[in-house]
């Protein structure tokens, strides 16, 4: 059975670290271009952050995130991390991770369009 299961998510200080995980079971993750999305109260969910799926794995952030967020694959673990550095208030929400409806693709976007498979998401509070 197809599954992502994201985890990590937590109440975090302004300026603080989160390690946001996505752990698929059902096939191997590493096949997928795989997209982080966030969703505030009262707001439209929003890419994030997404990864290719062929070595080495295109990588693109959203303007918001960029040179604070890094995404990377743990093929070993069948998993996606999200590393979130510099954490504010504006970054709070739920945190969701989606699949690639296409296999092997090398390019990826952070449009809703493409993900066919999602996680049900962790809550990131960024607050003092």
């Amino acid at each position: 059975q197809l599954q992502l299961v994201e985890s990590g998510g937590a109440l975090v200080l302004p300026g603080g670290s989160l390690r946001l995980s996505c752990a698929a079971s059902g096939f191997t993750l590493e096949d997928y271009a795989v997209g982080w999305f966030r969703q505030a109260p009262g707001k439209e969910r929003e890419g994030v952050a997404c990864i290719g799926a062929v070595r080495p794995s295109m990588t693109n952030y959203a303007s918001s995130v960029l040179g604070r967020f890094t995404i990377s694959r743990d093929n070993a673990k069948n998993t996606v991390t999200l590393q979130m550095n510099r954490l504010k208030p504006e970054d709070s929400g739920v945190y969701y991770c989606a699949r690639d409806w296409r296999i092997h693709a090398e390019n990826c976007a952070l449009w809703q369009g493409r993900y066919n498979s999602w996680g049900q998401g962790t809550q990131v509070t960024v607050s003092s």
